[in-house]
């Protein structure tokens, strides 16, 4: 058998494979959810983490004016903090991860409630320290770090709390800050409530007519459907449904800004964005010359938007059809167990020890896997130090199920090797690197599988699958970070965030990126108010810098050897042990400069080149 031959075989898929839509919590089998157990086997294990945890606070809290006394009592006052943090992570991470799998189950969330209680009243507990340690003399931190041997693992993190010395308040105000905290978490939780557990978005007919309920995870399946009648069901069904809620939504995400432009000023901020971007020690010019960067290439992307136009042959571009597959023909389907196996064949270039550790996370119940009514939406990479990392999914079985197994298996797998190498100090790696490793396994999936295909159809999947990850994690975020940094810069002027604004501001951006048929779609107004990452403000502009590190990176690691392989993987291993510019510089490249920007929009022109090719 020739290799073209071997290739010619295809991609390995189930046909028919329909993922599992589970009713209740208990219909789901035990080996599909995950094994929270591995951090408390009983109750009572957390209610007495719970206890130790109030006790240690109400010790570190008695440490209050005595902080910089000695060296042995800025020790002290450091490692009861550590080991606060310690408890904290464990009983928040498994209180909320248990409230996940059911977010209309009422002992969860109170459990949930109670670690958010915990949380703010130990930051109220600790509020004092990072004061204390800058009122004092830096010479005198040299002395102490000189006098105890024990300090000498804190000197970097002493070195970034000095570092914040001016946006630092007294302990009197730290302490109402800390207590604001609860409230200050508010709007996130209003939306997720209101998105994940009271809105209903009916039924939709599916391409066999059969009737369907509509869910946000659905419709991330539907929504990329062949069936144009589909597409569009689906897009209004769950976009006229947020509009409905626009007011309530326009508030809720109105206070989220507002408390955001208020805590920076608070702390001495110029901006919003610069207080979001400080804390990772990463330059407002960073983020700013992304935006001018894909500002500059989105004539690629209207080419890109006018190729799918053609290849789907309408007389008018609509927002759906954005997520349109570029042919009809090819329907690929993949069973939880063949999603396994395709991503451990992709990341097969980053060596046994990274191989073995996914292969543990599959078989180790790191992850929940299918949807049930009730459960969270969309998928994360979470946990606590000290136990491995946790995976939450809703499986579905698409391309774009598998693709989300391999991204977050990326996350996983960075914390897994961060933790072991990092001491607890160092160990929690800055955003900004957090979705470069996501995002590696994700293009090393699909080049893997475009590397095993001769035939032309799935060349034609593959290639428009990669633009599509182009697509919606650089120019749809960016477009999501524009919208984000001219939402707050509004509120810092003192202008109304109001819905009619907020819709007003999507619609001009969504028609200078996509185009004037697609940003005239009046349903596509509302869509700002179904985004959740809007209340982590500027977190999405890191998903378009990590893929175009991540491009990057895997150039070098699929060219390279050994030498590539190992300075990716020491590039997870690195947690916060250097800032994040440093740490992808080591790794070989350089997010200081566009370069890396404008060669990911290279490679979408590109490859939009070479689907137009293989279309005609």
């Amino acid at each position: 058998m020739t290799e073209n031959e071997t290739k010619a075989s295809g991609i390995a898929g189930d046909a028919g494979y329909a993922a599992p839509l589970y009713e209740t919590r208990a219909e789901v089998p035990e080996a599909a959810r995950w094994k929270l157990e591995d951090i408390y086997a009983a109750p009572a294990q957390w209610e007495a983490e719970a206890k130790e945890a109030e006790a240690t606070a109400a010790e570190l809290a008695a440490c209050r004016g005595r902080v910089m006394g000695s060296a042995a009592s800025l020790l002290k006052a450091i490692t009861l903090d550590e080991r606060l943090d310690y408890l904290l992570g464990r009983l928040y991470s498994y209180a909320v991860m248990r409230s996940h799998e059911d977010t209309a189950a009422e002992g969860p969330k109170a459990l949930a409630a109670r670690a958010t209680q915990l949380s703010v009243r130990a930051a109220e507990a600790s509020a004092f320290l990072s004061p204390e340690i800058l009122a004092a003399d830096e010479a005198k931190i040299e002395t102490f770090l000189a006098q105890e041997p024990k300090l000498e693992l804190y000197r970097l993190m002493l070195r970034r709390i000095l570092r914040e010395k001016k946006h630092v308040l007294s302990a009197e105000q730290e302490a109402v800050m800390a207590a604001m905290g609860e409230l200050a978490g508010a709007p996130d939780g209003i939306f997720s409530m209101l998105a994940d557990a009271d809105m209903q978005f009916g039924e939709i007919a599916d391409e066999k007519g059969e009737k369907r309920p509509l869910t946000q995870e659905s419709y991330g399946r539907y929504i990329s459907s062949p069936e144009r009648r589909v597409r569009r069901e689906a897009f209004e069904g769950i976009h006229r449904t947020f509009a409905k809620f626009r007011n309530t939504l326009g508030a809720t995400y109105a206070a989220s800004v507002r408390k955001d432009v208020t805590f920076a000023r608070l702390r001495r901020y110029g901006s919003a964005l610069e207080a979001s971007l400080y804390g990772n020690e990463i330059p407002v010019s960073v983020y700013d010359g992304l935006v001018a960067a894909v500002n500059e290439k989105l004539p690629a992307l209207h080419e890109y938007v006018a190729l799918k136009k053609k290849a789907l042959g309408v007389e008018r571009m609509e927002p759906w059809d954005l997520y349109a597959p570029f042919t009809k023909e090819l329907k690929r389907t993949f069973s939880y167990e063949t999603a396994q196996k395709l991503v451990l064949e992709a990341v097969a270039p980053l060596g046994d020890e990274y191989a073995q550790a996914m292969r543990r996370a599959f078989s180790e119940r790191w992850i929940d896997v299918y949807e049930n009514r009730g459960k969270r939406s969309g998928a994360y990479s979470w946990g606590c130090w000290g136990v491995h990392p946790y995976m939450l999914l809703n499986y579905g079985g698409t391309y774009r199920d598998v693709s989300t197994l391999a991204h977050e298996g990326g996350h996983s797998i960075h914390t897994w090797l961060s933790n072991a190498a990092q001491p607890q100090v160092y160990a929690s790696y800055t955003l900004f690197v957090a979705e470069v490793a996501s995002t590696v396994n994700e293009t090393l999936l699909a080049e893997h599988l475009l590397g095993n295909t001769g035939e032309r159809e799935e060349k034609i999947f593959l290639l428009s699958q990669q633009l599509e990850l182009i697509r919606q994690t650089i120019y749809r975020q960016t477009l999501f970070a524009e919208f984000e940094r001219d939402a707050h810069a509004l509120a810092e002027k003192g202008e109304p965030l109001t819905p009619e604004l907020l819709n007003r501001m999507w619609s001009e951006l969504y028609t200078r990126y996509y185009g004037e048929e697609v940003g005239a779609n009046s349903d596509l107004a509302a869509e700002w108010s179904r985004i959740p990452h809007f209340y982590s403000a500027f977190y999405v502009y890191q998903y378009a810098t990590s893929l175009a590190a991540a491009l990057a990176l895997v150039d070098r690691i699929l060219a390279g050897g050994r030498a590539e392989r190992d300075a990716y993987l020491n590039l997870l291993r690195g947690g916060c042990s250097k800032d994040p510019i440093s740490l992808l510089r080591d790794a070989g490249v350089d997010m200081s400069t566009p370069e890396p920007v404008e060669r990911a929009l290279a490679v979408f022109e590109r490859k939009t080149a070479e689907l137009g090719k293989l279309l005609r």
